[in-house]
């Protein structure tokens, strides 16, 4: 059986969880507790490209499992740091780390075991997924500052 579906369903984790982060004041939250502005437009563009990547890698399926694992390594990333260690670390609660708990990591850890079931996991398809999932997420920070760098923030 293919269990690739599992990208599909992690398109809309990813979009649950932007509506929490949205709905929540995530950008609110950030400048508060991590002094990071973020602009609302930077926001939109990227997590509506994150969500476009995701839907190419869904669509990709097992094809190329080090690609399409990558959303899944990105959730566990932005849910275990981003999110819910934020929110112990500041003892507040951060906006996603709802999702994150809920959706964010089991979702993420049936990815894997999808693909483990599928005969697609290998070690060197993991280590890529979650490098790749780790470039994805640091992306739009590094741009971020490099922006600040260039006096354009």
């Amino acid at each position: 059986m293919q269990h690739d579906y599992v990208l599909w369903v992690m398109v809309v984790a990813y979009a649950l969880h932007i509506v929490e982060e949205h709905n929540l004041d995530w950008k609110g939250w950030v400048k508060r507790h991590a002094n990071f502005d973020v602009p609302l437009a930077d926001f939109y563009v990227v997590n509506t490209a994150l969500v476009a990547g995701m839907i190419a890698t869904a669509m990709i399926g097992w094809r190329l499992p080090e690609l399409s694992l990558a959303p899944a390594a990105l959730m566990f990333i932005n849910g275990l740091f981003f999110h819910l260690g934020a929110s112990l670390v500041k003892r507040r609660y951060s906006p996603g780390a709802l999702t994150s708990l809920v959706l964010f990591l089991p979702i993420g850890a049936w990815a894997y075991y999808g693909a483990y079931l599928d005969g697609v996991l290998t070690t060197p398809v993991a280590l890529w997924s979650i490098v790749l999932g780790a470039l994805i997420m640091a992306f739009p920070l590094a741009l971020n500052r490099l922006k600040i760098a260039l006096g354009q923030a």
